[in-house]
């Protein structure tokens, strides 16, 4: 610990950490990394905008309906 606060500004880990920062980073890398799981969003199978936001929604809906 030291040693990253002697470095300062230079770079290295910040030594603090935020546990309610990190819940909420990490909840958002778990979403996300389930949206993977729907191959046609990981993989931008819909041709337009229009549909591939629609997809994404039903996805989300289906992983949220699915916790619950």
């Amino acid at each position: 610990m030291r040693n990253r606060l002697a470095k300062g500004s230079r770079g290295g880990r910040p030594p603090a950490f935020a546990p309610d920062v990190y819940r909420g980073r990490n909840t958002v890398e778990r979403c996300i990394n389930r949206l993977k799981q729907w191959r046609s969003l990981a993989t931008r199978y819909d041709k337009t905008a229009h549909s591939y936001l629609a997809a994404l929604a039903i996805a989300s809906l289906i992983i949220w309906l699915a916790t619950e």
